[in-house]
């Protein structure tokens, strides 16, 4: 079975494979641009953007952590990254992905889109009003992330009311996937909320209001995933982990060590200040965070609304933003690792060239 190519909106993927947007830095230029550069479409990460070549494009920081929302979401950080994968990916189209929970929402999409980036993922929430700020720009293709048809049904009502318009395709997030659920704890582990058991309700409720891509997501690994939920009705599929264990992954040397070293029982969900559980790698974080005995919570960079302002982090006994950039950076004690429910499974690194060969033509290709 050879896979048909993946229009979203006006923007064609050559093969149906969309990089998931992973942050802070795991997913940013070398990483997008060589995805997109291949064939697939490579998506930037716009958590935490100010950190980008060292916190060069944060125009405030307190100990090196970039200051509030508009230097940890940096606009002068975000159009480098998309001006550098750009010059990667020989100007094929490329995604952002927004999460829909951060402080500046609006301002981020803007930004995107006076950057040049083609397609905007959203997920964190329902983006009930995402096509109000990419006004002016009516190429870029907007993607909302949803976990059920209810949620598509939401988006696609108020989108044609207020907006006239329907999202050029959505993202189905099963619980597999890594980083934040859709979903409670609990129904993370039930069956009706497992991927293959979404992709048909969504389908029906992409049918009441026209026809436009549904990309699976959550769990993916193989050629042979993909053949499942594309027999399921799925046009395309997102895989995020997978990517890391790639040479051009913007991730550190230490963050794929982690995940290289991981076995299937260090993978779980973990409680997030966000409020959604998170899926990630149980390590020494985690223990300390168990004994509250977790790095000390400031709240510098204020880049969830959830959160607010560093309350919820402290409930929950961590700061997202610094324990994301410290995995960035490599620092294995203090780091907090995502990765979806198969990460265990990441045995060497190859090249992201070699790695869509797998996927598009089998693992022995």
């Amino acid at each position: 079975m050879s896979f048909k190519s993946l229009k979203i909106g006006k923007h064609t993927i050559e093969h149906p494979i969309v990089q998931g947007g992973m942050g802070l830095g795991i997913s940013w230029d070398k990483l997008a641009g060589t995805v997109s550069k291949e064939g697939g479409l490579g998506v930037i990460s716009a958590v935490g953007t100010g950190y980008y070549e060292n916190n060069k494009h944060s125009k405030k920081d307190i100990n090196s952590r970039p200051f509030d929302a508009q230097n940890f979401y940096s606009s002068e950080g975000l159009k480098a990254i998309v001006k550098n994968t750009r010059k990667i990916c020989e100007n094929k189209p490329v995604g952002v992905n927004i999460l829909y929970a951060i402080n500046d929402y609006g301002r981020v999409v803007k930004d995107a889109c006076e950057a040049g980036v083609d397609i905007i993922i959203t997920g964190a929430g329902l983006p009930t009003n995402m096509p109000e700020f990419t006004e002016g720009y009516p190429d870029v293709a907007l993607v909302p992330i949803v976990s059920s048809a209810k949620a598509l049904k939401i988006i696609c009502k108020r989108w044609k009311q207020r907006y006239d318009r329907l999202p050029d395709a959505i993202v189905v997030e099963g619980p597999l996937s890594g980083g934040h659920q859709g979903f409670t704890y609990e129904q993370c582990a039930q069956e009706e909320y497992q991927l293959e058991n979404l992709i048909g309700p969504i389908k029906e409720e992409i049918k009441a209001w026209g026809d436009f891509p549904l990309i699976a997501a959550g769990g993916v690994w193989d050629k042979e995933d993909i053949q499942k939920l594309m027999a399921l009705g799925a046009d395309g599929v997102q895989m995020g982990t997978r990517f890391i264990g790639t040479h051009e992954c913007d991730a550190a040397p230490e963050f794929k060590e982690i995940l290289l070293d991981a076995k299937e029982e260090d993978i779980k969900l973990l409680k997030s200040p966000v409020g959604y559980p998170a899926r990630g790698v149980r390590t020494n974080l985690i223990e300390l965070v168990d004994k509250k005995e977790g790095p000390a919570i400031r709240c510098i960079s204020n880049c969830v609304a959830p959160c607010h302002r560093g309350q919820e982090a402290k409930a929950v006994g961590y700061c997202i933003a610094d324990r994301l950039s410290d995995a960035y950076f490599g620092k294995k004690e203090t780091g907090l690792f995502f990765t979806g429910s198969n990460g265990y499974k990441l045995q060497e690194i190859i090249s992201v060239k070699e790695l869509i060969n797998k996927l598009v033509n089998g693992e022995d290709s």
